[in-house]
């Protein structure tokens, strides 16, 4: 027989909101002291590969293409997949990025300082900065409007059991899910670029796919016991039908990524590590923002609301017998 947990999420949801708050001022206050490293995608500049044999100096390298271009860049050191020689980025940070003279003379400074190296450019790519801000507002736009979207499917889908305040709460959990990713971000000091959106939209997906399997339950439930359970009971029990279910799948999903994160590593392919790392963290994230915050929420709208007519009925009674009174001393 199929093991059911008793875990009573709802009596526990202070700790739960004390630690996501914590963790959300702790990401934000992170990020006022140390900044947030933007990609050249959305903040404009220049990102350049060159590919190299043998072993160079980073920071002799470094500091030789800073000289030469006159400005300061980043480097970092990748493998080229397809030929398997070395290979290096260079990300530069500018309104103007680099024009194509700057380009051939960076080019024709590393062959003439490091011959034995064989330097060749791969791909060079200058972003405008009006262009990278035009990108990031539409990616924040497809986040927002993948988000209402949620809402409506799922005020839609669980009207039965008000589903307006399951797609709220699905999508404050989301949020929730969103910063955790972004947190990652900014405490690895990745750059917040492409991945940093696809990873959003991803989870996204994957965490609401997990709320609306328990409000699935829920749904059922409250078909069968919905006279006999209070709210709590609804949401605690159904969350504890479908807990080992909800574990099974994340831890699942989490060590295939870490796999992965550990091949990318001894490949040296950071490209797919900023990818995989935080979309670990998202998916962790999303069953606990799931389990811990969103039915618990849920519950706390569904008292709430089941208690305004009874409030409302009791004024009313008051009121009728204030004016009664007032009537009889008249």
């Amino acid at each position: 027989m199929k093991k059911e947990f008793n875990v009573n999420f709802y009596k526990n949801r202070n700790i739960y909101f004390i630690l996501s708050s914590a963790l959300i001022i702790l990401t934000l206050a992170f990020s006022l002291i140390f900044g947030v490293n933007m990609s050249i995608e959305f903040q404009g500049g220049a990102l350049i590969n060159y590919s190299y044999d043998g072993d160079i100096n980073l920071d002799e390298l470094s500091a030789k293409i800073d000289e030469t271009i006159g400005q300061e860049a980043s480097l970092n050191k990748k493998t080229d997949i397809a030929s398997g020689k070395n290979a290096v980025e260079i990300s530069l940070a500018s309104s103007g990025g680099l024009d194509t003279d700057a380009q051939s003379n960076l080019t024709k400074t590393l062959q003439e300082t490091y011959p034995d190296a064989d330097f060749e450019l791969m791909s060079s790519n200058n972003v405008s900065a009006a262009t990278g801000r035009e990108f990031f507002i539409k990616c924040i736009v497809a986040v927002v409007l993948a988000s209402a979207l949620i809402v409506i499917y799922v005020a839609f889908a669980f009207r039965k059991i008000g589903g307006f305040s399951a797609g709220v709460v699905s999508v404050i959990a989301l949020i929730h899910d969103v910063i955790m990713v972004y947190a990652t971000f900014v405490i690895m000091r990745y750059p917040l670029d492409g991945n940093f959106i696809a990873v959003v939209l991803t989870i996204l997906g994957y965490s609401v796919n997990d709320t609306i399997v328990i409000f699935d339950r829920i749904r059922e439930n409250e078909l069968l016991y919905g006279d006999k359970w209070t709210i709590e009971e609804l949401g605690n029990r159904s969350l504890n039908q479908v807990l080992s279910r909800t574990i099974n799948i994340s831890l699942a999903t989490v060590m295939a990524l870490i796999v992965i994160c550990v091949v990318c590593i001894l490949a040296n392919v950071s490209s797919i590590t900023t990818f995989v790392i935080p979309m670990a963290v998202g998916m962790v994230s999303g069953s606990y923002s799931t389990i811990c915050l969103a039915i618990p929420l849920w519950i706390m709208w569904k008292n709430s609301s089941a208690k305004r007519p009874k409030k409302e009925l009791q004024n009313t009674h008051r009121s009728k017998r204030e004016n009664a009174v007032g009537k009889i001393r008249l």
